[in-house]
């Protein structure tokens, strides 16, 4: 088992050092395990190629099936994907928040190809978890890229896990750093949506509704 740290009755500002220890991780190229806005979340640096082999071997995920990334903001998100103005106006609503969106990679891009399994298109998502953006913030701040490999903690076609003692009991390969926040509030996944197109594709429903997402691009 790796590293397992218990902040779930701490405030954000009790656990400084905590999020000073996963921005080390990160760096060193090392794979934490984290809460998200909904199920637990494993990731690392993406722009780190053995981090992206130990991330697919760990979850024994397709190398077709490309993995989702966590920016910390909107600045962030432009760095590595193109946003038309559909893209635009749905993050601007529901970032952070719990809504992942589809676009096309930017070329050139300081994410490797096999992040997305070598396609044009790049998922990515700003979470509203103050764990996790703390984390994305810290690295923003040191100049480093804002985002990190944010998959969810589980092996591939497995339900999710919901809490850091899961992860530590369920992964045979051990995680380097597990933040454990409690249980998830909530197991309903995020939405997913193509937006490389004039017309959302809708790829998951979640907690937000496709007539929600319909309202919001109808709006002027």
């Amino acid at each position: 088992m790796g590293f397992l740290i218990k902040v779930s009755s701490k405030k954000i500002e009790e656990i400084q050092y905590v999020l000073d220890i996963a921005l080390e991780q990160i760096v060193e190229g090392k794979i934490i395990a984290f809460p998200t806005d909904s199920v637990y979340g494993i990731g690392g640096d993406p722009k780190n190629l053995d981090v992206i082999e130990k991330i697919f071997q760990i979850k024994f995920r397709d190398r077709s099936k490309g993995l989702l990334l966590l920016v910390y903001d909107l600045e962030e998100a432009k760095k590595i994907a193109e946003f038309n103005e559909m893209a635009e106006k749905l993050a601007n609503h529901f970032w952070p928040g719990q809504l992942t969106l589809i676009l096309k990679r930017k070329i050139p891009n300081i994410i490797p190809a096999e992040v997305t399994a070598f396609q044009d298109t790049i998922g990515i998502r700003v979470p509203s978890n103050e764990i996790i953006r703390n984390i994305l913030l810290l690295l923003k701040k040191q100049n480093i890229f804002g985002g990190l490999i944010g998959t969810s903690a589980n092996y591939s076609n497995e339900p999710p896990a919901i809490s850091g003692d899961e992860i530590a009991k369920k992964f045979l390969t051990p995680i380097d750093l597990i933040i454990d926040g409690g249980k998830s509030k909530s197991k309903i996944p995020t939405t997913i949506v193509d937006c490389t197109t004039n017309k959302p594709k809708f790829l998951r429903i979640g907690l937000i509704s496709e007539e929600e997402i319909i309202n919001i691009l109808n709006q002027n």
